[in-house]
């Protein structure tokens, strides 16, 4: 028997309650935060076209950032890079409703795979252009008008996958993925993309895209077929004129889309960022400012957990979206580099959040014989939004000066969504089944 006073035997004090019940809380908070894993290790599918699709966007991104900077190197302009960009958005607008239309009536693998190839013959075309004594100007036309008419047609098929290989009680954790992956390449490719210009030019950087799609590609063969629905409609304009009023028919659908369309429409300042860099440093902070919201958008997708237990989904769009635009209003008042990068960062979460949740309602309430005719809908939403929104900012800038542009913008947004939720009560009170 040992002699050792029994006061002395205990290693430890047995937790008290209330330590007890804040290390629970502390667990449950992290495991509600922490991003879920399983659709990639249930779906053998989902494994393919997360990772195929995440290495060629990241493949994209690096192009992204090439075609203007060779647009720039040519011609000395920025108008000349403006107008690149606007060409997009004259296909995207001419051919998503036809896109949507084909996702409901073929095998979306296969259009999908099929699409990827075009983008990647466009890449050759670039590859192979930036390789001539004089490049040519109308070539980058040219190509940045069918990558975006590809993107048209395959971004709706891709989007009606992703219900069809992933269990709906794994959805919203699916779409964080996809959230999170986006961001990644969105932080990686612009910076991979000017490593690649400085060290092997631009056919090399061009290159690069091409060899992102081979990886793409061998994906989706690995994939398993897609087929249509059965009783699918064939592309006419009446069945592209079906999904037009299926989603007039819906507020909670038509909310998701123009409490989006208001908040791109006031609060994108992106067309600002050149002009705000100049109060801060110049060009070399201009990086930042485009950065910034990716990052809060990768931290809200890596941190997204929580959404899961959300169910009021039209509340916490208009919500997030509002939030969006408050946090654009206080960046018009932001006096120092890393106030501005603070509400960019919160701007760019709280629209990862709104578009979580605008992406969960589309994907678990639309028919799955509607889904792609819906996606290309979707797509007109979130595209027309940036590009009228940047130019509204340019437009106001002029007229009454950077900052009042920005703070306005952001006050609009947040009125905005008010009224529309006043205007459409079924989309605020719009709550998920369980």
């Amino acid at each position: 028997m040992s002699d050792t006073p029994p006061q002395l035997t205990r290693a430890t004090p047995d937790p008290l309650p209330e330590d007890a019940a804040a290390a629970g809380l502390m667990s449950r908070t992290l495991r509600s935060l922490r991003v879920d894993l399983t659709p990639l290790r249930e779906s053998r599918e989902y494994r393919l076209l997360f990772t195929g699709q995440g290495v060629s966007f990241a493949g994209t991104m690096v192009t992204y950032v090439a075609v203007p900077y060779q647009a720039y190197s040519l011609t000395h302009s920025s108008l000349t890079v403006g107008l690149v960009s606007l060409v997009e958005f004259v296909p995207i607008l001419a051919i998503s409703l036809l896109g949507g239309a084909l996702a409901d009536a073929v095998d979306r693998r296969r259009m999908v795979r099929l699409t990827e190839i075009g983008m990647c013959v466009v890449s050759a075309g670039l590859l192979v252009n930036a390789a001539l004594p004089h490049p040519r100007l109308w070539a980058l036309f040219l190509a940045v008008a069918c990558a975006a008419a590809l993107d048209s047609l395959q971004r709706p098929s891709l989007d009606a996958l992703l219900p069809r290989i992933v269990e709906p009680q794994r959805l919203q954790s699916a779409l964080a993925l996809d959230f999170i992956r986006g961001e990644v390449g969105q932080l990686l490719g612009p910076a991979l993309a000017g490593l690649l210009i400085a060290v092997v030019g631009l056919p090399g950087t061009f290159g690069v895209d091409i060899a992102s799609f081979a990886v793409s590609l061998t994906a989706l063969s690995l994939m398993r077929r897609v087929p249509p629905p059965a009783g699918a409609e064939r592309v006419s304009l009446r069945s592209i004129a079906a999904g037009l009023r299926y989603a007039a028919s819906r507020q909670d659908l038509l909310g998701t889309y123009l409490v989006d369309i208001n908040a791109m429409l006031f609060g994108m300042p992106t067309a600002l960022f050149p002009q705000l860099a100049t109060h801060f440093g110049g060009p070399a902070v201009l990086g930042i400012l485009y950065a910034s919201p990716a990052l809060g958008s990768f931290l809200a997708s890596a941190t997204s957990g929580w959404i899961r237990s959300v169910r009021r989904h039209g509340k916490a769009i208009a919500i997030a979206a509002a939030a969006w635009g408050a946090a654009i209003a206080l960046l018009g008042f932001a006096s120092a580099l890393w106030v501005a990068v603070l509400c960019l960062v919160a701007a760019g979460a709280a629209d990862c959040v709104s578009g979580l949740f605008r992406a969960t309602v589309w994907n678990q309430t639309i028919p799955d014989a509607m889904r792609g005719r819906l996606a290309g809908i979707e797509m007109l939403s979130y595209t027309s939004g940036p590009a009228l929104g940047n130019l509204e900012a340019g437009v106001v800038a002029s007229l009454a000066g950077l900052r009042a542009s920005i703070v306005s913008g952001g006050i609009a947004c947040v009125a905005g969504t008010v009224v529309l939720c006043a205007a459409l009560p079924r989309f605020w009170r719009y709550r998920a089944s369980a």
